[in-house]
């Protein structure tokens, strides 16, 4: 069985054939070692194999698990944000993936004004329409767009998406495709950048690099099955 520090070079050799393949810059597309339910000893692994950024799902596990590993790692909550957790998120993560309705932001900004933190967002787009995933529709977000840029505490620097299952890696395309070109009709529009693209996981990140992700999200071809 391969270890971790070869699963994460496999996936970064990846990763830069798939940059190679759409003309883009290695240097924009960072790796997140998706790290939910495993536990300090095997992030260490990662570590000392050069990954310093990790993706957690649920923030009390990540308040147990980050006091464990070097201070220089960068985390970011990828998971569905709960109201109620946002206080404890904030002094925890650079970056939180899954705002994924206007409330949620207003709750993230007003509690980053109560506690003098400027988060880093990304606004959760549910691309596919499925019933079982959070995050705006494309319309709503169309819609209320504007009213997120202008919350005075919140960075809005881009959109998340997670494809459906699907036994292939092409089946994703159609999706991720779908939230670039949104990103480009809402930069456009509003004339803010929104250069992050979270999108892509360990079955699809190759397609999702090829279609313009920034930050892909890969646990199990890392770590292994959970």
């Amino acid at each position: 069985m391969p270890s971790i520090a070869e699963n994460l070079e496999s996936v970064r050799a990846n990763i830069s054939a798939a940059a190679r393949r759409a003309g883009r810059d290695l240097s924009t597309i960072e790796l997140i070692a998706v790290s939910k339910t495993y536990p300090a000893d095997v992030l260490s692994e990662a570590v000392e194999a050069g990954q310093e950024v990790f993706g957690e799902n649920r923030v009390q596990e990540a308040l147990i698990k980050i006091p464990e590993l070097p201070g220089r790692l960068r985390w970011h909550l990828i998971g569905h944000l709960q109201s109620n957790k946002v206080r404890k998120a904030l002094p925890l993560f650079q970056l939180i993936h899954g705002v994924d309705s206007t409330d949620l932001a207003r709750d993230v900004d007003r509690i980053a004004g109560e506690t003098g933190h400027h988060p880093r967002i990304l606004l959760e787009v549910n691309v596919s329409g499925e019933g079982s995933k959070h995050g705006f529709s494309p319309e709503i977000l169309e819609r209320n767009l504007e009213l997120l840029l202008a919350l005075p505490r919140v960075q809005v620097e881009g959109f998340m998406t997670m494809a459906p299952l699907a036994p292939d890696a092409e089946s994703s395309r159609p999706y991720f495709a779908a939230l670039r070109e949104l990103r480009d009709r809402m930069s456009e529009k509003s004339g803010i950048p929104l250069r992050t693209l979270s999108m892509g996981m360990s079955g699809d990140y190759q397609v999702a690099v090829e279609e313009g992700a920034t930050l892909v999200r890969v646990g199990s071809a890392i770590f292994g099955a959970r």
